[in-house]
């Protein structure tokens, strides 16, 4: 496995030795960050809380969809060469089961990437049952200069 223990921005060299970083916003807010990353895979952790929840007292769709979302960018930032980007192009997220409490984990793993699209998936869980699951396409690119 090339999973490897981080904090909430990635700072890691991957197997290859490359060294990385990567941070989102919303791991800064402490809402969810990474757990482990590596080469093409990751797991992201969130503990399920009252602010998490929908009119209808389960964890919002959109916090399951934002925990795949960024999951799959950190599998896949590691795989860049240096200076490119990725980006969502779309996800499909399938949800099984509400949540209510405990912890949600979202594991990740790449599926494939070619030179300009890379395709993952992510299954999340809720102490240990699969309630949804997400599969993601991505815009592999070097950012213009002006």
């Amino acid at each position: 496995m090339l999973l490897r223990r981080i904090d909430l921005s990635i700072n890691v060299r991957t197997s290859s030795g490359k060294g990385i970083t990567y941070e989102t916003s919303i791991c800064r807010t402490n809402w969810f960050g990474f757990r482990e990353v590596g080469e093409g895979e990751s797991i992201c952790k969130l503990d399920v809380n009252e602010k998490l929840f929908n009119p209808q007292n389960v964890v919002h769709g959109g916090v399951l969809y934002s925990l795949a979302d960024t999951g799959m960018g950190g599998a896949l930032y590691p795989l860049l060469e240096n200076g490119d980007y990725c980006a969502t192009i779309e996800i499909k997220n399938s949800y099984f089961k509400p949540v209510r409490e405990g912890v949600l984990k979202c594991s990740t793993a790449l599926i494939n990437k070619g030179k300009t699209l890379a395709c993952l998936e992510s299954e999340v869980y809720n102490n240990g049952v699969v309630v949804a699951k997400a599969s993601g396409s991505y815009s592999i690119f070097s950012p213009k200069t002006h």
